[in-house]
């Protein structure tokens, strides 16, 4: 359920304005990908009457178009190799941030495990946020965040930052947890010289014990011969009019002609 706010609240804000609404699967890291997983969530969308336009954009088919943003920021001095674990992060009191250890170059004969950007270390990211209003946050607060792991896969800024250029992204409905990495996805793109889309920050539904619900939460996933119940839960916690149980593509329809942006941020 968790993830259904921010499919159906970011379908509806696509509805309701006349746009396209974009599927992408997030596949880059496969260690922690479960085989078939990517194929239920389409089928799970399709069930609940979420009907995407043109192609699903596979992140894992985007290697090349990862590494050439990073040879430009690179080519720039707006990314920098990083030879730091997770252990020396630790050690260094477990510090949120990074705190610039190798901002200014590697020990000569190391080679970088990952890379970082470059972050500006004065001013501030601020955006008009459509579903919570001004945002701001310091750059010093963001950091050096990561642009390619040590493992050698990409990290999700990057990634996301350079998928949104290529789909020809105007604007990001997500979930309000989602926050900080905006404030560094406008870093990315102010570094590679691309427009910033317009971004729309949904509240979180959360268990009992204030925990997102989602698969690290063992949230159970969703029915879809329940679709109309799951519809109507959703619009009810997103400040929505309760649409009239009939098949999920009429109550979605009836849904996006009342939608509105009435939010409350958390």
């Amino acid at each position: 359920m968790g993830s259904m706010v921010a499919a159906i609240g970011s379908f509806l804000e696509a509805r309701s304005r006349g746009g396209k609404w974009l599927v992408r699967i997030e596949d880059l890291d496969p260690p922690r990908e479960v085989p078939g997983a990517a194929d239920n969530i389409l089928r799970t969308l399709e069930g609940m009457g979420l009907h995407w336009d043109g192609e699903v954009m596979h992140q894992s088919d985007r290697h090349d178009a990862y590494a050439s943003a990073l040879d430009t920021l690179k080519g720039n001095d707006d990314a920098f190799g990083c030879i730091c674990t997770r252990k020396d992060l630790t050690d260094s009191g477990g510090l949120e941030v990074y705190p610039g250890t190798c901002r200014e170059g590697l020990p000569v004969g190391l080679e970088a495990r990952s890379w970082r950007l470059k972050m500006p270390l004065e001013g501030e990211l601020a955006w008009e946020d459509g579903g919570c209003g001004p945002q701001c946050h310091l750059r010093s607060a963001v950091g050096d965040v990561v642009l390619k792991r040590a493992d050698g896969h990409w990290a999700y800024h990057l990634a996301s930052v350079v998928d949104d250029v290529s789909q020809g992204v105007t604007d990001v409905v997500r979930g309000q947890d989602l926050m900080a990495s905006t404030a560094a996805h406008l870093a990315i793109q102010e570094a590679l010289k691309v427009p910033a889309p317009g971004y729309v920050h949904l509240p979180v539904r959360r268990n009992a014990e204030g925990q997102k619900l989602s698969k690290q939460t063992k949230a159970p996933a969703v029915n879809v011969s329940e679709a109309g119940k799951v519809i109507q839960e959703t619009l009810v916690f997103l400040g929505q009019s309760m649409p009239t149980l009939d098949s999920p593509q009429r109550m979605l329809e009836e849904a996006a002609a009342n939608w509105h942006l009435h939010l409350q941020c958390l």
